[in-house]
């Protein structure tokens, strides 16, 4: 495994090392889970050098590591646990058991860390193209609270839930790709085969066309002509959205845009405060100071514009202000969760209602994914129905006037 040196700052001051890891990244996310902020990662001379391209095209073929893969891994090293089995001998068990090449790697690879004096979180971090901030973070609090067990067991639970919405997002998603797949494909089939074969007979009739057939003749003609320079500019944008998308402030400002959408960005809105609630609940529950229990929440965030404000609410916090007043200064939590939080507050039971809030959004998001495609479906008919007026104003209009002036003659 390549070596990566680093340079970060701690609270201790700046620190600098070097670390084993399969990425920059990963090294970067080791180093998070540890309180590190990164300022560089760079690969270290004399640092073991990568895979032969026959054994990378192999990994690259192998079976990749599933939701389900994971989701019995979680489940299955809780029941251990709780069961009184030790940690190495449970993972011993699991990578024995593991059906997928990949998982039994990645878990051999944990349980040397582990018995070699790693902590279980930053063993995990090691992986972390396996188990995300989200996996790591909870595992984090299960060792400061000595209650693992019950982490597994939650993580379970969230897992089923992700894979659950994967799975009705896709479902709803299913129609609305194919219409728009249906309309892409037409419009393509348009533009390079019909409307090409009725200029000539439009050109014949030596009548000013109408704009809706001047349109489409000067669509056709661009696509036939620079359909090659469409291509280009189609991959080199995704390209670059996905460079920008990579960078903090790009993913912070992609992540801001994704909450603005008209449908989607209330779905989002929710699931990310589903998330927070039942992180800061099991984070609370297992007695970890409120402080620290956000700087955990805030590692859990997918949105990285909602990880900045729950930041921001820990560092009000310190500054002595109430959970309530730090939260509303966010401006991103709903009129639910803030009220659920003042009552929180004021009867110290602030764990059970944010457990409330996660079940009542993960509820509110099972619903609106199961109804995305009738809220997506009128949209689409509004669509297709311009397209179809614009095509058929667009090549029947000379064709009728032409057709009139004939019979008048």
């Amino acid at each position: 495994m390549p070596r990566f040196a680093y340079t970060g700052r701690s609270a201790q001051g700046r620190v600098s090392g070097e670390l084993e890891a399969a990425s920059a990244g990963a090294v970067a996310d080791q180093l998070r889970v540890q309180g590190i902020t990164v300022l560089s990662v760079q690969g270290a001379a004399g640092g073991a050098s990568g895979p032969p391209l026959m054994e990378r095209l192999q990994a690259w073929l192998r079976r990749g590591i599933q939701p389900v893969d994971m989701l019995m891994f979680t489940r299955q090293l809780h029941t251990l646990l709780r069961s009184g089995v030790p940690i190495l001998r449970a993972l011993a068990g699991l990578t024995e058991s593991a059906t997928s090449e990949r998982m039994k790697e990645t878990l051999t690879a944990v349980r040397q860390s582990l018995e070699s004096g790693i902590e279980l979180s930053r063993c995990f971090a090691q992986q972390s193209h396996v188990f995300d901030h989200f996996f790591i973070a909870m595992v984090r609090v299960g060792e400061m609270t000595g209650r693992l067990d019950e982490v597994f067991l939650r993580l379970f639970h969230h897992q089923e839930f992700e894979m659950l919405m994967g799975k009705q997002v896709k479902s709803a998603l299913r129609y609305p790709l194919f219409v728009m797949a249906a309309m892409v494909a037409a419009i393509g089939v348009i533009n390079v085969m019909v409307i090409p074969a009725f200029a000539g007979v439009f050109a014949k009739l030596g009548a000013e066309l109408p704009w809706a057939t001047r349109a489409l003749l000067a669509t056709s003609r661009f696509t036939l002509d620079y359909g090659w320079a469409l291509v280009l500019a189609a991959g080199a944008g995704t390209f670059a959205l996905k460079r920008w998308i990579g960078t903090e402030s790009g993913r912070l400002a992609w992540d801001r845009f994704k909450l603005r959408l008209p449908i989607a960005g209330q779905i989002v809105l929710k699931a990310q405060l589903a998330r927070f609630a039942r992180s800061l609940a099991l984070a609370l529950r297992s007695g970890v100071p409120v402080e620290q229990a956000l700087t955990v929440v805030a590692q859990t965030a997918e949105n990285q514009h909602i990880a900045q404000k729950i930041e921001g609410m820990r560092g009000a916090i310190e500054r002595g202000e109430s959970l309530l007043r730090a939260a509303v200064a966010t401006e991103v939590f709903t009129p639910v969760v803030l009220q659920m939080i003042a009552v929180g507050e004021e009867t110290g039971a602030v764990d059970e209602l944010m457990q409330e809030v996660a079940d009542l959004y993960s509820s509110d998001v099972e619903y609106e994914l199961k109804t995305l495609g009738q809220q997506i479906e009128p949209i689409l008919i509004v669509f297709l129905g311009v397209l179809v007026l614009i095509l058929a104003l667009g090549v029947f209009l000379p064709i009728w006037d032409l057709g009139r002036v004939s019979f008048k003659r």
